[in-house]
């Protein structure tokens, strides 16, 4: 489901990935895992379609991502990948409903339809009852499932999560890790997380480690 082939990615004089090959299948959880600096988010990105690598090859879905132009590359994510960050990014003027949808609404969709699952996913997520809540009004773990909830909103092959724990306490993480794996469960996402977390590195499937722009 998806392919990489010898990724490279320098910035500057400081070459952050120095080849990096790698397949990972549909419905797979998969953890990267490293030190800082290594490289384990410019790799997520870079697989995630957010930038571009030097030199190498990648292919999502059957497409290979590296010939796209800009804006056939922004279509391809917006129907194909969904992201949850750290932060969760959610944006401050609208409640949780509208964040969930707004990938939707980019992709052109229908306004009913998408309200109708963004709900479905909320309450899927157990967030039925926070619907019209800002970010504001939502404790660290609910924002980070609205979050979920909106990188799935576009039904994404894959989601890409950067240290989506890295901002939550642990009961609210072990509700996270939990999730993540119903969702594999019941929906055969694939997933690719960089994290620290030790747990939920070891409740993936697979764990890769990145050391000096390499996998060890």
């Amino acid at each position: 489901m998806i392919s990489a082939v010898g990724i490279q990615k320098s910035y500057g004089d400081v070459k952050v990935l120095k080849g990096i090959d790698l397949n990972i299948p549909q419905g797979e959880i998969v953890s990267i895992i490293g030190k800082s600096g290594a490289g384990k988010s410019t790799l997520l990105h870079i697989l995630g379609t957010l930038d571009l690598a030097d030199s190498g090859e990648l292919i999502i879905c059957d497409e290979k991502i590296t010939t796209f132009n800009e804006k056939k590359l922004a279509k391809f994510r917006n129907e194909n990948i969904g992201f949850v960050f750290q932060f969760h990014h959610l944006l401050q003027e609208f409640n949780a409903l509208e964040n969930v949808c707004i990938p939707g609404y980019i992709a052109g969709k229908n306004t009913a339809e998408i309200e109708k699952k963004a709900k479905e996913l909320l309450d899927y997520l157990g967030l039925g009852d926070r619907m019209t809540h800002k970010p504001a009004q939502l404790s660290g773990g609910e924002a980070q499932r609205v979050a979920v909830a909106r990188s799935l909103i576009n039904n994404p092959a894959v989601v890409f999560a950067d240290e989506p724990t890295g901002n939550l306490d642990k009961a609210s993480s072990e509700v996270l890790h939990q999730l993540i794996h119903k969702l594999r469960t019941d929906f055969n996402h694939t997933f690719v997380i960089v994290t620290h977390n030790e747990e939920l590195a070891k409740m993936s499937d697979r764990t890769i480690t990145i050391e000096d722009g390499r996998i060890k």
